[in-house]
């Protein structure tokens, strides 16, 4: 056995073992890159060296920001305008506090960037609501946990900077823009796939739809939604970089939350600062450790490997493409979403660019595989968290979740291979 091949088999065994022995992610990857550098005989200061150029980029700046942005809207009143301004859009619909759930995690979704935050923030107001007014626990949390999805997709995300960040001279502005119709696709299925679900078990209507109220909901959640206006305007038209903009909207952010909506005083700003801390201290670990693990599989050739392995068993673009999605999705089941994006990116994607796939398409396809990847267990975060949101066993929402799972595939296969669902908007501003 060559040292290479001794090298890339301790890698990648090693990571997978402390994964299924449920090492903390960071720690496996930190560790099976350190265990195939001494396999190599190469020195430890490598590790020290590529993590800090790993977390050395002022790219990476944006994700801090935009984290706290979202912390800073999510505690500050924003939901209860959100979900208002949703039920005068939708609520009048059969199962209409379904497509309310829906439709406010698209709009919440653009600011948070989060699905977990969304289904804290959305979950705990909705799913007690919608069990007040007749619907199962499990089919409201099911609701919730898929529509947070959606955040993922609509910028601006946070994870769409590490995508764009890892793949390497992707404009983040091309990436916002191309998530807004997926985001879009993803919630039209669900609300199809819930529709269906309440027309079946009978879940009440809301109110007859009256637009003065829309407009006046419109009104209160203005300052809402002029957040996402000022981060995605400004980086399109080039008024200001991702991380300017960043940083432009956690000060409207904090002034929003504490002077207009009123919901936060300065010690719930501490305290959203504090959970900021918590959050980005975990999100930069992994970005610095998996700096390691992608430089190892560089110098080991894996990503060429990879492809190579990939292209010899079809040549078919078509089975090419599905397999991609395979791999996303079971990646998603035993791993979190940044490092998959960090790890799985450098490998996969030079394969995607080799049958067509433009690589904004197949950031939309990365994320929107990390989404559902939340929801599946043993690892769905977001899976858990709703589950705790709503008090119900994981595996009755598991079951509940099955039909919505299908309408996300099917979002997931339409992305794949309508490129202008993805491309269209970029394509129109010339992005």
């Amino acid at each position: 056995m060559s040292v290479n091949t001794l090298a890339i088999t301790v890698l990648l065994v090693s990571f997978f073992v402390m994964i299924f022995l449920r090492f903390p992610i960071a720690y496996a990857v930190a560790l099976s890159s350190i265990l195939c550098l001494l396999s190599q005989g190469r020195p430890l200061a490598v590790v020290c060296q590529q993590m800090v150029k790993g977390i050395s980029s002022f790219s990476l700046m944006a994700v801090p920001f935009f984290i706290t942005m979202g912390v800073l809207m999510g505690s500050g009143g924003i939901s209860e305008k959100l979900i208002g301004l949703a039920n005068a859009c939708v609520g009048w619909m059969r199962g209409g506090m379904a497509m309310v759930n829906i439709v406010a995690s698209y709009f919440f979704g653009g600011i948070s960037g989060s699905a977990a935050a969304d289904t804290a923030s959305i979950g705990a107001i909705m799913i007690p609501m919608m069990v007040d007014q007749g619907y199962d626990a499990d089919f409201s949390t099911a609701v919730t946990i898929t529509s947070a999805c959606e955040g993922l997709l609509v910028p601006p995300s946070h994870n769409m900077v590490i995508y764009a960040t890892t793949a390497g001279g992707i404009s983040v502005g091309s990436l916002f823009l191309a998530g807004y119709l997926p985001g879009a696709l993803l919630a039209v299925s669900l609300m199809i796939g819930s529709y269906i679900i309440s027309v079946k078990r009978h879940y009440p209507k809301g109110d007859r739809f009256s637009i003065l109220r829309l407009l006046k909901q419109l009104l209160t959640s203005f300052w809402a939604l002029a957040a996402v206006i000022i981060v995605v305007v400004g980086v399109v038209a080039g008024v200001f970089t991702a991380t300017e903009s960043a940083a432009i909207a956690v000060i409207y952010s904090l002034f929003v939350s504490v002077f207009i909506y009123k919901g936060l005083n300065w010690k719930g700003v501490w305290d959203a600062l504090s959970e900021c801390v918590n959050t980005l201290s975990i999100v930069l670990i992994l970005i610095a450790t998996s700096s390691i693990f992608g430089y190892c599989l560089t110098t080991l050739h894996v990503p060429d490997l990879a492809a190579k392995g990939i292209t010899g068993l079809t040549s078919n673009p078509i089975i090419i493409a599905i397999l991609l999605n395979v791999i996303l999705l079971v990646l998603g089941m035993i791993m979190d979403m940044s490092p998959i994006i960090l790890i799985a990116t450098p490998i996969l994607l030079p394969i995607a660019t080799s049958i067509g796939i433009n690589p904004i398409q197949f950031g939309i396809m990365v994320i929107l595989n990390c989404g559902i990847g939340l929801l599946t267990p043993p690892v769905g975060a977001v899976l858990f968290i709703g589950s705790a949101v709503a008090k119900e066993p994981m595996e009755k929402v598991v079951k509940a979740t099955l039909p919505f799972y299908m309408c996300m595939i099917i979002c997931l296969l339409l992305v794949t291979f309508v490129p202008q669902i993805s491309m269209c908007i970029p394509n129109l501003f010339g992005k």
